[in-house]
């Protein structure tokens, strides 16, 4: 007869295979965890925060005007134009990159990076006493002196029933440049900013010759309306910042917003023309499209200019004020946009930073074109 296994011997092989098993699923979690967080960091850092996604609190009446999501009936919608489904819209990030003062625009596509920075680079004192009487004089020059020539300069001046000259809005339709032959195959964009303004002879202009007009305005009664075939108002304000999250959740309307926000909003990657008239905001609305790289996406700046104060938020004393408003118009340069009209505007007041000096009025149209835009 077999002679049995002692029994301590059966209790301490069992234990060892349980012991292993223990120490097997002991290491699994600990990896598990360790890759769970991994992803989890990774996602955090690319992925934006729930305020700065398209699709604010006037998104509903938005596609209602805008391509793509079946409009309304007896709306008629520019052509070209598409509503991107809300998971395939660009997401605006901002990341601080290695170097200070820069930061990248990320989408979730990975195309392309562009290059944030945080401030322009001033241009060096027109002289070393650091004088208004010389910055003023160099950047009245500047402001007066056409960079390039146009043949084709619209309009000159148009003349309103009444007589009076209404401001020329001009751009420049050289075969050289594209506006031309968008504007001849119908698919040119212009976007207007203003702030009440009620002369708008320049939009209805570019929206019979079938161009798609967005009129940006927070005085108009609706949040978007569309007055024409091609031409649609909207209320809203362009700033140089987003709203606040904390702030903007107490809103039923946020109608303030960056150039660039709303241009990821709507799908749109290009303006041919954009025209300004923002009573003195134009100077930090300018700084913010250089700094956020947006001038890469427009063809042709028209923008009115007001130099009897410094403007929004721009502090320091009047020398240093004057630089800063030639370094913007330098950095324009440096983008290869080219000044090819000017105008002084003569009605209204003759004053330069609160002083009648230097025979400058305090408003000026000037009018630049992309030499980059294709």
């Amino acid at each position: 007869m077999a002679k049995e296994k002692p029994l301590w011997r059966c209790c301490a092989f069992r234990l060892c295979l349980l012991s292993a098993a223990l120490l097997f699923c002991l290491q699994l979690t600990l990896e598990l965890r360790r890759s769970w967080s991994s992803r989890d960091s990774e996602g955090q850092a690319g992925l934006p925060s729930s305020s700065s996604l398209p699709g604010g609190p006037d998104a509903p009446a938005l596609r209602q005007l805008l391509p793509g999501v079946h409009p309304p009936p007896g709306v008629h919608l520019p052509p070209g134009h598409s509503w991107p489904p809300a998971a395939s819209r660009r997401q605006v990030t901002y990341l601080r990159s290695s170097r200070r003062g820069e930061a990248e625009l990320g989408s979730p596509e990975g195309s392309h990076h562009k290059k944030f920075r945080w401030h322009i680079d001033l241009q060096p004192w027109a002289s070393p006493s650091q004088s208004l009487n010389e910055e003023a004089m160099r950047f009245l020059k500047y402001i007066g002196t056409t960079q390039i020539s146009c043949n084709h300069l619209v309009p000159s001046g148009l003349m309103s029933d009444s007589g009076s000259t209404k401001k020329p809005w001009s751009i420049c339709l050289d075969e050289r440049f594209s506006l031309a032959h968008q504007i001849q195959n119908k698919r040119c964009r212009l976007y207007s900013l203003g702030l009440g303004n009620e002369d708008t002879h320049f939009e209805l202009s570019m929206a019979s010759d079938g161009c798609e007009v967005h009129r940006f305005d927070p005085s108009i009664k609706s949040a978007h309306v569309q007055e024409s075939q091609h031409l649609w108002f909207h209320r809203l304000s362009i700033d140089w910042r987003d709203p606040h999250p904390a702030i903007a959740v107490h809103k039923l309307h946020s109608n303030t917003k960056k150039l660039g926000t709303i241009l990821n909003e709507f799908g749109h990657n290009k303006i041919d023309v954009l025209k300004a008239d923002l009573e003195s905001a134009e100077w930090k609305i300018l700084e913010n499209l250089i700094l956020e790289g947006v001038l890469e996406q427009i063809g042709q700046l028209v923008f009115e200019i007001h130099l009897h104060w410094p403007g929004f938020e721009i502090g320091g004393n009047d020398s240093s004020v004057v630089r800063f408003w030639y370094s913007l118009l330098k950095e324009l340069e440096l983008k290869d946009f080219r000044l090819f009209h000017t105008y002084k505007d003569l009605s209204k007041p003759q004053l330069f930073l609160k002083k009648e000096l230097f025979n400058a009025s305090s408003c000026y149209i000037l009018s630049w074109v992309n030499m980059r835009w294709k």
